[in-house]
């Protein structure tokens, strides 16, 4: 499934500029041209906003502050993009909740730089917050207790690297949802890692097998990536 991003931006050219060059990324891009114009879309949908600071009546921060309020987009991360760039204004923007701030004029692979790297560290604080919440991921007879990092089948401890515990998490914490290659790299493996999409493979195989019967719930979507079905 494709990662959703809302460019906010009183700038036709630049809305469309960052559209085709993140959809070339292969993330799904929509545009508004004002945040009147942004609230009247399902917000809570994207994964990530980049919003201009200076458009209209309601401002990006004033867009920002009550996106932060409401607690069905609470957690979206915001990427501010501004012309703006005094330490005040960037002070500012990040106290709003802002993951980031960018000023114009920017290099577009520093925009998608950017954006990749506050959805890795959305991902990570979401898994986070499902370990605090939860303490425990349990089907059946396996269960995933988060905080000891163990994992045990039928009452059995497992003995998993790692990886192959956050793997394990990331699926079965989510269970139903499919994570292509690339998005189980980007939660699990560190930024400074450079590995292939056959690692992903390769790790996937031994946790089945580790898991016993379980592991037949670890599906592969043909051309799509992995799921933990239940």
């Amino acid at each position: 499934m494709k990662r959703r991003i809302l460019v906010v931006d009183d700038e036709e050219d630049l809305r469309e500029i960052l559209k085709f060059n993140l959809e070339k990324e292969g993330y799904e891009v929509d545009t508004a041209a004002s945040s009147e114009e942004a609230l009247d879309l399902d917000l809570a949908s994207y994964d990530i906003m980049l919003l201009d600071i200076m458009m209209g009546e309601i401002s990006g921060m004033a867009l920002a502050a009550m996106l932060k309020r409401r607690k069905e987009t609470a957690s979206v991360p915001i990427i501010f993009i501004t012309a703006k760039d005094t330490e005040d204004d960037t002070v500012k923007g990040l106290s709003l909740g802002a993951d980031d701030y960018i000023t114009k004029p920017f290099k577009i692979r520093e925009v998608v730089a950017r954006v990749e790297a506050v959805l890795r560290r959305a991902g990570n604080a979401a898994v986070a917050r499902r370990e605090g919440m939860t303490g425990t991921v349990v089907f059946e007879g396996l269960c995933i207790d988060t905080a000891a990092k163990r994992v045990t089948v039928d009452g059995a401890d497992v003995a998993l690297t790692k990886k192959e515990f956050e793997i394990l998490l990331l699926l079965a914490g989510n269970a139903g949802r499919v994570f292509s290659r690339q998005d189980i790299l980007s939660r699990v493996w560190d930024d400074d890692v450079y590995v292939l999409d056959r690692t992903v493979d390769v790790n996937i195989t031994r946790l089945r097998k580790k898991i016993g019967h379980y592991g037949d719930r670890i599906r592969t979507r043909q051309g799509y990536g992995y799921s933990f079905d239940k």
